[in-house]
């Protein structure tokens, strides 16, 4: 998985959402056959899990998901639901904690027509903002520019993490 941000050849629509086997990209992430360093998983739940996004509108943008693969919030248990946005609570935080930025966005994109990269596996975006991180660069030029590593993104947010 290390290998989808090297290189400057990798685009989203290069990224496969299913495995093999029929999972989604995100149920593969969830079973933890790669280590969370490797994955960029930040933390994982009994239910739901914090991954970095690989394609990142800026550092540390992170998403909340559940394990399993359910595209609406309606599909979701009581527990997976009540897990999924605590889980969100603790992602801002630790973004708070360990990027300090002037401010968060948090989204959800249901179905294609909204934007799903992964229609069929919903998730949560954490994304932390600073003034001026939308320029000319981003807006017209289609082209990220990320100040940090996403592995280090991965450190600083997992040891922000709330315990």
């Amino acid at each position: 998985m290390s290998g989808l941000n090297e290189g400057t050849d990798v685009k989203s629509s290069d990224v496969p959402v299913e495995g093999g086997d029929g999972r989604t990209l995100f149920e593969v992430l969830a079973d933890g056959d790669h280590g969370d360093e490797e994955t960029f998983v930040v933390h994982r739940g009994r239910t739901c899990f914090a991954v970095l996004n690989v394609f990142p509108y800026t550092s540390g943008h992170l998403m909340v998901l559940p394990r399993r693969a359910v595209a609406e919030l309606s599909g979701l248990t009581d527990e997976e639901y009540l897990e999924l946005w605590a889980t969100v609570r603790d992602a801002v935080a630790a973004v708070e904690t360990a990027l300090d930025p002037g401010g968060v966005n948090v989204g959800v994109n249901l179905g294609r027509a909204a934007g799903a990269g992964i229609p069929g596996h919903l998730h949560v975006h954490v994304v932390p903002r600073w003034s001026g991180d939308t320029n000319f660069t981003t807006t017209v030029a289609n082209v990220r520019v990320l100040p940090e590593a996403l592995e280090e993104s991965w450190r600083r947010l997992r040891e922000a993490w709330p315990r």
